[in-house]
C-alpha cells in the first residue's frame, strides 16, 4: 500500500484545537505514566548563527498502529522574512513492520496544536477549575493557540497580553478582544502577571520573563518556551516558591527546561519530579489547595507527536 500523504492544508481541512483535541493529548501523557513507551531523549540542533533550532522527536506507543517521528525546525528571525518560526513535518511507521504508513506534509501545524492542547491539559489538571483570567506572556502563535485551549477547559472571560514588542501584544489583544473575552495588552509583566489566575509564558526567551516575587497564592504557571538548554523563561526561584512543579517528562526538563535552570541556580535538586501524566493517572496527587502555586514544565515529547498523528490519521480515515 502507497502511504497516505496529506499536506498542511488537508489537515487544517480536519484537525483542529478542540476538547477531543485535547483528550488525545491528555491521553497520550496517561500512557506515557503507565509504562511500557519507547520515547528516546530529543535529538536537538542549536543553530545560533542563524537564531535557529532544529529537533527530532518520536515515540512508539504499545497498542497503536503507528508511531510518528516527527522533524520541528524554529527559526526565530523568520517573522521579520515575513515567514512563520516554525515549520517540519512527520513521518508515520507502522508499528507493526516499520513501513511508512504516512507522510503529513503539516508545516508544523500539527506541533502548534498538540503543544497547545498540552497548555490546556496542564490548565485542566493543576490550575484552579474556577481561574477565569490569564495572563499570557508573548504575542506570536502559541501565545494566541494557548489562550484558545485555555477557554476549552477553564472559565476565562478576560486574558492580558504581555510582549517585549508592546505593538505586537496591542495588536494581538485587539484582535483577540469579543463580547465574551475581555483582552488587552500590558506593558508591565508584573502588572499582567499580578491580575492572572493562569500564567502562560510562550517565549524563546533566554533569560527570565517571569520572576517569582509576582507570584500569588493561587495561581498556575504553564511554561512552554523553553525546549532547547540554551532557553529560559522562569526566574529559577519561581520553582522553589511553587508548591508543586510538573514536568511533561522529568528527564527532558532537567537537560533543557525550566528545571535545568533551577538545577544550575541550586533553587531546585531535580530529583523525585512528577510528571503530568502521573498527575492524570491519579499516581501523584495534582493542586490539593486553591491558594497552591503550581507550575507546569513544557518542553514536548515524543508521545504528543505520535498521539496526534494517530488521531490525524484516525480523521481521514473515518472520512474515506
Amino acid at each position: 500500500m502507497k502511504p497516505l500523504i496529506l499536506t498542511e492544508d488537508d489537515l487544517r481541512q480536519r484537525i483542529a484545537l478542540d476538547l477531543p483535541l485535547i483528550d488525545v493529548i491528555e491521553a497520550g501523557f496517561a500512557r506515557l505514566a503507565q509504562g511500557g513507551v519507547v520515547m528516546p531523549p530529543v535529538l536537538s540542533m542549536h543553530l545560533p548563527d542563524v537564531n535557529g533550532e532544529v529537533d527530532v522527536k518520536t515515540a512508539y506507543v504499545p497498542g497503536l498502529q503507528g508511531f510518528a517521528v516527527k522533524i520541528s525546525p524554529g527559526f526565530f528571525d523568520n517573522p521579520a522574512r515575513g515567514l512563520p518560526s516554525t515549520s517540519g513535518l512527520m513521518v508515520v511507521l507502522d508499528a507493526q513492520t516499520g513501513r511508512v504508513r504516512a507522510v503529513l506534509l503539516d508545516n508544523g501545524y500539527l506541533t502548534d496544536l498538540r503543544t497547545a492542547a498540552a497548555g490546556g491539559v496542564a490548565a485542566r489538571y493543576l490550575s484552579r477549575p474556577d481561574a477565569s483570567c490569564a495572563a499570557i506572556l508573548g504575542a506570536g502563535l502559541q501565545a494566541r493557540m494557548q489562550l484558545q485551549a485555555l477557554r476549552l477547559v477553564r472559565p476565562i472571560t478576560s486574558a492580558v497580553i504581555w510582549a517585549r514588542d508592546p505593538a505586537r501584544a496591542q495588536a494581538l489583544a485587539a484582535e483577540l478582544d469579543s463580547p465574551d473575552l475581555a483582552v488587552r495588552a500590558c506593558a508591565d509583566p508584573a502588572e499582567a502577571v499580578a491580575q492572572a489566575d493562569i500564567v502562560v509564558t510562550t517565549t524563546p526567551a533566554t533569560q527570565p520573563i517571569l520572576r517569582a516575587d509576582w507570584l500569588r497564592p493561587g495561581q498556575h504557571v504553564t511554561a512552554m518556551g523553553s525546549d532547547q538548554p540554551g532557553k529560559n523563561e522562569l526566574d529559577p526561584a519561581c520553582l522553589a516558591r511553587a508548591d508543586l512543579y510538573v514536568a511533561d517528562r522529568a528527564s527532558q526538563t532537567r537537560l533543557m527546561g525550566e528545571l535545568r535552570a533551577a538545577i544550575a541556580a541550586g533553587t531546585h535538586d531535580g530529583a523525585d519530579v512528577p510528571e503530568l501524566g502521573q498527575i492524570i493517572a491519579r499516581t501523584h496527587p495534582g493542586r490539593t489547595a486553591p491558594d497552591q502555586i503550581t507550575i507546569c514544565d513544557l518542553t514536548g515529547t515524543g508521545v504528543q507527536d505520535t498521539a496526534i498523528a494517530t488521531h490525524a490519521l484516525a480523521a481521514f480515515s473515518k472520512a474515506t
